[in-house]
């Protein structure tokens, strides 16, 4: 299996802890981030555009995503505006939808034509990519986020519907689709196997880059050990 540093698919990494993004930043195979408003709240960040313009100054050479957090398009816009000034670097993230379930293509559409590099966000379906590739015809640079981890949560492979996503979006060069929330390191290669473009990977599914290609007789004797000395620790007895 190829090692991270061979992949064509492009690893971003995914989070809002900032020293943990500044320690992938030093890996020259991590070739972007992405982040959200759940992320964000879960490592305590409470001021917004703070935490965004130091992240950009500390990555100014790699794509970052950060999202609106508005239900209301207009203001999703205005939020949208704000976010594409800080930096050249900079994604906006769009939800496929607000919580009324009303689309966002028509907003989308909007922002592309304004120049805005997007990265819309949440999509599980393809009547969603094929929409939205067609409203991002005239961004400059825009992701397709679909995320297979929660597809797979509910039962179905979500490896056919991300290649006919690819099929879709083929027309459409300067878009590119991103496996999102995935759940194991295998989603990489998955991923890899049917030319998506991009994959965001958590820190903990990173850590298991170092087991590729690892001799799996000795991953079972490991395994073993592992049980045998958490038994002693723990005191057992029969």
């Amino acid at each position: 299996m190829k090692q991270a540093n061979e992949l064509n698919i492009k690893l971003f990494g995914d989070g809002a802890d900032i020293d943990s993004i500044l320690e992938l930043y030093k890996k020259p195979y991590i070739k972007g981030f992405t982040t959200n408003p759940t992320l964000m709240r879960k490592a305590g960040i409470s001021d917004y555009q703070d935490f965004a313009k130091k992240l950009v100054k500390a990555v100014p050479d790699r794509p970052i995503s950060f999202e609106v957090f508005a239900d209301d398009f207009s203001e999703m816009e205005r939020q949208a505006m704000i976010i594409s000034e800080w930096g050249k670097n900079v994604y906006v993230k769009i939800p496929i939808t607000n919580t009324k379930r009303e689309p966002s293509y028509p907003l989308t559409e909007k922002l592309a034509g304004r120049g805005l590099q997007l990265n819309v966000t949440a999509m599980m379906t393809l009547t969603q990519v094929a929409e939205t590739a067609k409203c991002l015809q005239k961004s400059p640079s825009s992701y397709i986020s679909v995320f297979a981890g929660r597809i797979a949560d509910t039962g179905l492979d979500p490896v056919p519907m991300m290649a006919a996503a690819i099929e879709l979006m083929r027309p459409y060069p300067k878009l590119e689709l991103i496996w999102a929330s995935p759940r194991e390191l295998l989603n990489i290669y998955q991923a890899e196997s049917i030319g998506c473009h991009i994959i965001t990977v958590t820190p903990d599914v990173l850590k298991k880059l170092s087991l590729v290609g690892k001799d799996l007789d000795n991953y079972s004797l490991e395994t073993v050990q592992m049980f045998y000395d958490d038994g002693k620790k723990a005191g057992f007895n029969l």
